[in-house]
């Protein structure tokens, strides 16, 4: 019983701070001190040196000997490389998905382009963005393959993150109609549409990242606060 309340604080304090990096409450770059975590989550330094290393084990956070853990900040290197990753990655999952589609699965899709069409009613850019990594995940989690999944999951962080710290600017970058063309590709079970989307959709993103970032400070005890 004690092993399973440890298991699932583990995994709430680790969720709490990577929906805090993909909604950009913590920036790139952003220290993540070990003592200021363990005070604001009530848990011991240990508890938050486990979630801070499985956060590095998915390069979200990056660990440096002697000066702690931080907010990874892709270089502009890193990104090429994510976006490649991607471009080899993606076709694979929506021509899988494609192939294994059944109606829930597509409601899940369609629910989804909802919540982004609605983001960008509010004009929420840190809705939009988290939304739009949020998509490709459930399509790698609906394609129904654990190590794509995994793997995606990690790429669409790290573009997330690309993109809060290059400033990307999404509305010229992403059409609003993007992934909802892919889903409906998708319904109609016409894979290679749903293959060429997406790679227009990955090169539209990837040739609108801008170099120039900004630098700033975050208090870690605001962006938990209840």
């Amino acid at each position: 019983m004690a092993s399973d309340k440890r298991e699932t604080s583990v995994t709430g304090i680790y969720e709490r701070i990577y929906r805090a990096i993909l909604d950009n409450r913590l920036k790139p770059g952003t220290k993540l001190v070990e003592e200021r975590l363990a005070e604001i989550f009530e848990v011991s330094r240990p508890r938050i040196r486990e979630v801070l290393a499985r956060l590095a084990h998915e390069q979200i956070v990056e660990l440096f000997p002697q000066r702690g853990a931080y907010v990874a900040k892709p270089s502009i290197e890193k990104a090429r490389d994510v976006f490649e990753a991607r471009r080899l990655i993606e076709p694979a999952v929506v021509r899988r998905l494609t192939q294994n589609l059944t109606p829930e699965k597509l409601a899940r899709l369609r629910e989804h382009v909802v919540l982004e069409h609605d983001a960008r009613k509010r004009d929420d850019k840190r809705a939009i963005i988290r939304l739009a990594g949020e998509f490709h995940i459930l399509l790698s989690e609906l394609a129904g393959n654990g190590e794509l999944a995994r793997t995606m999951r990690e790429l669409s962080t790290l573009t997330c993150l690309v993109i809060f710290l290059y400033n990307l600017p999404t509305a010229t970058s992403c059409r609003d109609d993007e992934h909802e063309l892919i889903t409906e590709a998708i319904a109609a079970r016409d894979a290679q549409r749903a293959e060429e989307l997406t790679l227009h959709h990955l090169e539209h993103i990837e040739q609108s990242v801008k170099l120039e970032s900004v630098e700033e400070s975050v208090d870690l005890e605001d962006v938990f606060k209840f």
